[in-house]
């Protein structure tokens, strides 16, 4: 390789130099900034009257060609490209008389010196030959401006450097020689050069360069430079096409295949590299199984399977508008086996319309995500492995899906009813919420709306049948309930629908909804058909729609079903990162890292061979580990650089040592924070465990949670009660329970895992931007919060997905063990807390925080009062429900007969915390499910205390309500405390005079 300091003209000078990008460089990029930072670049070249100006490097290699001299440019083109743009624009000018020029025929010497060869044959006079996609656009520059290519970004950055230099008062003279200025090193490579080597450490960085770009040079480079523009015609330009230029995402899809390994977006390369590598096909060979997996990519991406099935290609067309594309892997290799003629196509489009479901329910379901790339990166291998074949594909893809457990897990019948019916629907991810309204108008008919395209040109719009502002209307139609049926309601599913009209019914009442222009009668959408033959719209009608879609989510989504059990159970397998496993008194019998079994004898001889190899892929974490001083104090102290110091060392090279003698449940530990520290997926290594006869099922480990969740939810609701965190929680099977607290999308999760517990903030909206721009704010305050918590949390960003977490833990307790439940507990109740009423500050505005702090105070108040009982889980921050002994006596529960706020009492008091109006206490009366004795008495009830609801079918009536507070932007505990008692008061004395007056109506 030889370098040397040139002039950038002088390079390019000369009759007989051909400037050759290869087929496998990229197309030309440089953009509008590019070209401005070197033209301003030129002026002060003239303004500072400089010498020189260095413009970067061009690395070449010299390829003789008959009487001319070819450089094939590795690197430059960009540089090289732009100053020929910048020279014919500057000669063209010079020739059309449209700037000043004071050197005779410079236009000419242009064109001669720099850019063409004037004596060369007409196919090879223009000097550059650029990739076969831009050297069109390049020659039509050479012609009449009419056959310009427009869309090419040569002609875009000729042409602004056309515009540039004739509005400019530079001369055409000091233009030119202030590009004579620029200087280069020009890098020409010897016969022995590796061009390859050399462009990869010129490039190393991945700056310029996509993966696709990096892996498409690793492959062409390698062939003689006549054999490359063969290759780029025969594989690689069908390869981009057929990936839709996105070759980097296709190849990590088809690494993920080959190696049931994912790599890192930004790592593709180097793991494609090493997979070729180690291969011994040919470069045909290789090219053809990329191209075929290429071909197979299109049909995806395009929604065309080309095996004349509709019902597929609409599935395919569906995930394309969900952008799901964690499943393609898995897909790809069903279309494969479909290719192979292992699979019939109407199995294979059972197969995705099962993957369609499963991701969507999950989504309703609000299962994480995390979970996915595991779970599709080795389904097809787990398929097979049934029985060695890919017989009865089917069936066994359906075992296989519908057995994975917690975040894993397809959601069934009674999880997936309760969340679509609960969900707020509106507020999803926009692609999901298409996607739900286009299934529930076209699933099972054949007379299809186009209700993607529609949305996307807002022709149709997603309608609040109950809108989202009440106006005086819509209050009185409500009735007493209208702010509770509207909290509850608004974004739900029972309440949205689709129309082409929504300016025209906005906030207009249902029967102008109804009738109006455009109205539900006038809809030709199948959804509006049952709206419209409805009278009124409110509790009622809300809930029969709900039960209605609900029924019709059930048949569109609908969970498959399979009597495939294996013949032989194949050996129970975990990954490193799976934290519901308990690995206590298992055996061990192999491992599996990066596709590569390895039959162990026991955990430690895993250990062992993991954290060797661990160490010989990178040196540096353990030697700065024993070596320097480290934050890391769980993983330090299991290693050391001197052996005494440890009770069993092992040595793993010189002068570091790890301990031996531990338990499993800390060798897997250590093993997941090393993963972390050489930044590898813990998801990668798997385990394969001996079957045991005492061990433990599945089912066990959830009745295991269940017990333990029902005996923290009580604490975890006292503790949390003010700002009623917990108060919809329930006992669940999962190891982890959810809190809200008023802002949608954020969460507070308890976590009980076999080796530890947990507490995290989960920040997981439908805007995976917003996720991250908040978790960017938080941790501009790291340093602040955990001085105010008096620890460290552990930050995850968790840019690969769309969820940010912040957490804190502690290990070495497990919710197997009933005498840990006590310690877990208290962890998990003090650190609910905690964590949130640290962040809550940093979340909410002060408005939020104040609503949230009143209700607080309102619960706080209500379990001080040894007369009244606080109903947590039906309490809201709008409204903190109670009922009271004296009540009880007047109007008993009624067992089986869920009232409208489904409990066995058919009465709340309520005290009210809505946005600008004042605070009072109310009593309310709920008619659903009643008996005709609980009528009598309320009839009774409205003749002493009128409430002019009398009509039959009533549903709500209110008999009481207190005086007011309008409490001020200081919130005063005290202040509210007093408020209340009075109220209460007044709730003693309404209790006891209707008491009275019942009894003398007997």
């Amino acid at each position: 390789m030889k370098g040397s300091e040139s002039k950038m003209k002088d390079f390019m000078e000369g009759n007989d130099k051909r400037f050759i990008i290869p087929v496998y460089q990229r197309k030309y990029d440089w953009k509008y900034e590019n070209c401005k930072q070197l033209y301003e670049d030129l002026k002060k070249i003239i303004t500072d009257n400089r010498e020189s100006h260095f413009f970067g490097s061009i690395v070449s290699a010299v390829v003789p060609n008959g009487s001319k001299i070819e450089y094939h440019i590795i690197d430059g083109q960009q540089r090289l490209t732009t100053i020929t743009l910048l020279l014919l624009a500057l000669s063209n000018l010079i020739e059309e008389g449209k700037i000043t020029c004071t050197k005779d025929r410079l236009s000419q010497e242009i064109l001669d010196r720099f850019i063409i060869s004037p004596y060369a044959d007409e196919n090879d006079k223009i000097k550059l030959h650029p990739v076969k996609s831009d050297r069109d656009a390049l020659k039509r520059l050479f012609g009449d401006k009419e056959d310009y290519d427009f869309s090419s970004n040569l002609t875009i950055n000729y042409q602004y450097f056309y515009d540039l230099i004739s509005q400019d008062t530079i001369s055409a003279t000091d233009l030119f020689d202030a590009i004579g200025k620029l200087e280069i090193i020009a890098i020409t490579l010897e016969q022995n050069d590796n061009a390859q080597l050399t462009f990869e450490s010129l490039n190393s960085t991945g700056l310029a360069l996509t993966e696709g770009d990096k892996i498409r040079n690793y492959v062409l480079m390698s062939l003689p430079p006549k054999e490359q523009p063969l290759y780029f015609d025969k594989y690689w330009s069908k390869i981009e096409k057929c990936t839709k230029n996105d070759v980097s995402a296709f190849i990590r899809d088809y690494l993920t295949v080959k190696r049931q390994l994912t790599p890192n977006i930004n790592n593709v390369y180097q793991e494609f590299k090493s997979y070729s590598q180690a291969l011994t096909l040919t470069n045909d060979e290789l090219l053809d199984d990329i191209l075929n997996y290429a071909r197979l990519y299109e049909k995806l991406l395009t929604s065309k399977s080309g095996l004349n099935n509709s019902n597929l290609d609409n599935c395919m067309y569906r995930l394309n508008r969900l952008e799901m594309v964690v499943p393609r892997p898995f897909l790809l290799e069903v279309l494969k086996l479909n290719q192979d003629g292992k699979i019939p196509t109407s199995d294979v489009a059972e197969i995705f319309t099962v993957v369609e479901n499963y991701l969507f329910r999950r989504n309703i379901c609000d299962v994480p995500t995390n979970a996915l790339n595991k779970v599709f990166k080795n389904l097809n291998k787990e398929i097979i492995r049934y029985d060695n074949s890919a017989d009865n594909y089917l069936s066994k893809f359906i075992y296989a899906l519908t057995t994975k457990k917690d975040t894993a897990r397809y959601p069934m019948d009674d999880e997936f009813k309760e969340a679509i019916s609960q969900k707020q629907v509106y507020k999803m991810r926009g692609t999901f919420k298409a996607y739900l309204f286009e299934r529930y108008e076209n699933y099972g008919t054949v007379e299809a709306k186009d209700v993607y395209s529609n949305l996307d040109k807002n022709i149709y719009t997603i309608e609040h049948i109950m809108p989202q502002t009440l106006t005086p209307s819509w209050m009185d139609s409500l009735g007493e309930r209208a702010d509770e049926i509207h909290d509850t309601w608004l974004h739900r599913l029972a309440n949205l629908t689709l129309t082409g009209y929504n300016s025209n019914l906005s906030n207009n009442t249902f029967i102008e909804k109804r009738e109006g222009k455009g109205g539900y009668k006038d809809s030709g959408l199948r959804m509006n058909q049952k709206i419209a033959t409805k009278d009124s719209w409110g509790v009622n009608e809300l809930e029969e729609r709900n039960d209605d879609m609900v029924k019709r989510a059930l048949e569109i989504w609908s969970y498959p079903t399979t009597e495939f059990v294996p013949v032989e159970k194949e050996f129970e397998s975990c990954s490193l990162d799976d934290e519901n496993y308990d690995l206590k008194g298992r055996e061990i019998v192999k491992y599996s890292y990066l596709d590569i079994e390895q039959p162990v004898t026991s955990w430690a001889e895993m250990f062992e061979n993991i954290v060797k190899y661990l160490h010989e892929r990178d040196k540096s974490v353990l030697n700065s580990l024993v070596f320097q001083e480290t934050d890391d104090y769980d993983s330090k102290a299991y290693f050391s650089n001197d052996e005494s110091l440890l009770r069993t060392a092992l040595k793993i090279d010189n002068n570091i040592y790890v301990e031996k003698n531990t338990s499993t449940t800390t060798k897997i530990r250590i093993l997941r924070r090393l993963f972390t520290l050489f930044n590898l997926d813990p998801m990668d290594l798997i385990f394969y465990l001996k079957e045991e006869k005492n061990v433990r099922s599945s089912n066990d480990l959830d009745e295991i949670r269940k017990k333990y969740w029902a005996y923290v939810i009580p604490c975890l609701q006292n503790k949390t009660m003010h700002r009623g965190t917990f108060n919809n929680a329930s006992v669940t099977t999962s190891n982890t329970l959810s809190g809200s607290f008023g802002m949608s999308g954020f969460a507070i999760n308890c976590i009980a895992n076999i080796d530890s517990v947990r507490v995290e903030l989960c920040i997981s909206t439908s805007d995976k931007e917003k996720n991250e721009s908040v978790f960017d704010k938080l941790y501009s305050h790291k340093i602040e919060i955990e001085n105010q918590l008096g620890t460290q949390l552990k930050w995850d960003r968790a840019d690969q997905y769309k969820a940010c977490y912040i957490s804190y833990s502690i290990n070495q307790v497990s919710v197997n063990n009933e005498n840990d439940w006590s310690k877990m507990k208290q962890f998990h109740c003090e650190w609910a807390d905690k964590l949130l009423e640290t962040m809550i500050n940093y979340l909410m505005n002060t408005k939020e925080k104040r609503y949230s702090d009143i209700a607080g105070a309102f619960r706080e108040w209500a379990l001080t009062k040894g007369n009244i009982h606080l109903d947590i889980k039906r309490s809201a921050r709008s409204y903190t429900r109670f009922t009271t002994d004296g009540m009880n006596e007047i109007i008993p529960e009624i067992p089986g007969c869920p009232s409208g706020w489904n409990s066995e009492n058919h009465y709340f008091y309520e005290i009210v915390n809505i946005e600008k109006q004042p605070s009072y206490i109310k009593l309310v009366l709920s008619n659903k499910n009643s008996t005709d004795e609980f009528k009598q008495i309320c009839d009774r009830i409205d003749k002493i205390y009128p409430t002019g609801n009398q009509k039959d079918g009533w549903l709500w009536r209110q008999i009481f309500k207190s005086e007011t507070i309008n409490i001020g932007d200081e919130i005063n505990k005290d202040e509210i405390f007093k408020f209340l008692d009075s109220c209460m008061e007044e709730i003693l004395k309404f209790e006891k005079n209707l008491k009275n007056k019942l009894n003398e109506t007997v």
